[in-house]
């Protein structure tokens, strides 16, 4: 059972672990005691056979407001702030083998929307709000940049570093920081959809697509053939893959599909 005083709740059911950011009196900012709370349930996660996807959810109105600037300004005498430890944080999302969805109600804010696009989907209520705030308080927006320019259609990126101004759910979907904005009430009806759905791949096939999905763009294209076509014979001959074509052939689910 999680502890009452934690940072980050955990709760897993039908191989879907969900970590909730849980520090609303500071609108889950990402201070040191939270990421390193998140650190630790997504290890347990990557760690545990039994769950398939990481939902990283939120409780109280607000996704993440970025930066603990409160913890940063009592840390400036040290010359070390917590922002540093987000690229942990950041790696350890984008580098999970499990699908991870993020689950967003509220506003979002600089670091929070580094962590959204970190995650392989990202479904948000049309009526969160986000903002890029890091050029309002004279920094930059230098170690979220490596999840959220891959993501960000340039001219948006551009837009939206500079300015620092608010955008919607339905703007986020349309620049694709999110997979989909949805209206509030069929959030949770979604993020439910996109889970099961994912449960019902194969662990092994699920980490080797997201190993895809990080691939740089081919320089020789004879090779990159070559290489994926030696992978793709070793899946099919893998356990897995015997046992996923017979399930499609015998017309029933696979092993690997949870049952509870």
């Amino acid at each position: 059972m999680t502890s009452p005083d934690r940072l980050v709740r955990v709760a897993t059911a039908r191989g879907v672990t969900t970590l909730t950011l849980d520090s609303p009196h500071n609108r889950n900012a990402l201070s040191t005691a939270l990421m390193t709370e998140l650190l630790a349930g997504i290890a347990a996660a990557v760690a545990d056979d039994a769950v398939r996807v990481v939902v990283l959810d939120h409780t109280g109105p607000v996704f993440c407001s970025g930066a603990d600037l409160k913890e940063t300004a009592a840390a400036y005498a040290s010359g070390s702030v917590p922002a540093g430890m987000l690229g942990d944080v950041l790696v350890a999302v984008r580098e999970c083998p499990k699908p991870v969805l993020a689950k967003v109600a509220g506003p979002a804010r600089a670091g929070g929307l580094g962590l959204i696009a970190a995650a392989d989907l990202a479904v948000c209520a049309q009526e969160a709000t986000f903002a890029f705030t890091e050029v309002r308080i004279g920094v930059i927006p230098a170690v979220i940049s490596a999840t959220v320019l891959p993501r960000l259609h340039p001219r948006a990126a551009a837009e939206l570093y500079l300015t620092g101004d608010t955008f919607e759910g339905g703007r986020a979907a349309e620049v694709g920081l999110v997979t989909a904005a949805v209206p509030a009430a069929e959030l949770d009806a979604a993020v439910a959809g996109y889970c099961a759905s994912l449960v019902r791949g194969a662990p092994g096939a699920l980490a080797g697509t997201k190993e895809l999905l990080r691939r740089p763009p081919a320089t020789d294209l004879r090779a990159e053939i070559a290489d994926l076509s030696a992978r793709s014979t070793g899946y099919f001959l893998s356990a897995e893959g015997r046992e996923g074509v017979a399930a499609f052939r015998e017309r029933r689910d696979a092993a690997w599909v949870p049952t509870d």
